[in-house]
């Protein structure tokens, strides 16, 4: 019998894309923070990657984990969820002010009742983690679901539901702590960028859609707008940061476009009577689909603001 304690995470090798077969388990890859829990001396532990204290971060999730069985340690991650179900980054940045569910989708357990279990295949470790381990906790802890279906299917469904991508684990590997053997893999569906922010569309209390854009050289190119990724209180946070960077004159050298082009991400000259400008100061992350041949984002969703450099 050993005491539970802190396991660096496993890690995962980046590929542009996945083996198919009956050898590989198929997960989503969540937009969140890794985190380890553990439970020993009837005392539970909530740690980041890094080894850091989550406990009080993120105390709905430590107070779940009171059912954990002692001596136990288990890996997932934790990720918010917005109102439509989907990950947001954002929210879980500010999850203190925002309205967003946080969850724990934990998918392995490294040691049950003092069992070292990392030299058991993924297979067996999930069998326990979901027959001894979770039916003790409660929400927000969940199972991460296996997806049983062919890499090219799960692809393009990641594709259309705007989700960040996919994790394929050999169902025979042990658990590596700290390794990345490629005996787990993550890849990247949807891609992400840092883009400026020029403008927003009106709609309702705040805006409708933010406008992107980047430079080339000093010319400032739109690229993109988007209403996708924002919760009702970041809303209310951009449209304060906004404040004393309204100005009158269009900051894209490349606007108004003649059309709105198949997706309909062109910028018209009708439609730029909608926009409101504003000085291109502040830099946001997106995640989108691909670059279309008009020189636009597909499916852009917005992730967070990015601070200033230096800070």
């Amino acid at each position: 019998m050993r005491k539970a304690s802190f396991v660096q995470p496993m890690l995962l090798r980046p590929r542009p894309a996945l083996p198919d077969g009956s050898l590989w388990l198929y997960e989503l890859k969540f937009d969140g923070y890794r985190a380890i829990a553990f439970r020993t001396g009837g005392r539970v532990h909530l740690r980041s990657r890094n080894n850091n204290d989550f406990n009080a971060k993120y105390p709905s999730i430590a107070k779940a984990l009171a059912g954990l069985p002692d001596d136990t340690t288990i890996d997932g991650e934790i990720v918010a969820l917005d109102q439509s179900g989907r990950p947001a980054f954002n929210a879980l940045q500010n999850s203190a002010r925002s309205k967003a569910t946080i969850v724990y989708f934990v998918f392995d357990v490294m040691m049950l009742n003092g069992r070292d279990l990392v030299g058991e295949t993924l297979e067996t470790r999930r069998h326990l983690l979901q027959n001894e381990v979770l039916p003790r906790l409660n929400q927000p802890i969940r199972l991460s679901p296996e997806l049983q279906a062919s890499v090219a299917d799960l692809v393009e469904s990641v594709k259309a539901q705007g989700l960040e991508g996919l994790v394929a684990k050999r169902r025979d590997s042990c658990y590596e702590a700290g390794q990345r053997s490629g005996a787990w893999q993550k890849m990247r569906i949807n891609q992400i960028d840092d883009f400026v922010i020029g403008g927003y569309t009106v709609g309702g209390r705040t805006f409708d859609a933010l406008i992107f854009g980047y430079y080339d050289n000093s010319r400032l190119m739109y690229v993109a707008r988007t209403r996708n990724g924002f919760t009702p209180l970041l809303r209310e946070q951009l449209l304060e940061a906004f404040r004393g960077l309204e100005i009158e004159e269009c900051p894209f050298a490349n606007l108004p476009e003649k059309h709105a082009g198949r997706w309909g991400q062109g910028l018209t000259a009708a439609k730029m009577s909608d926009c409101r400008w504003l000085t291109p100061a502040l830099t946001a992350r997106l995640e989108f689909l691909e670059r279309t041949p008009d020189g636009h984002l597909r499916h852009a969703r917005f992730v967070t603001l990015r601070k200033p450099s230096g800070e």
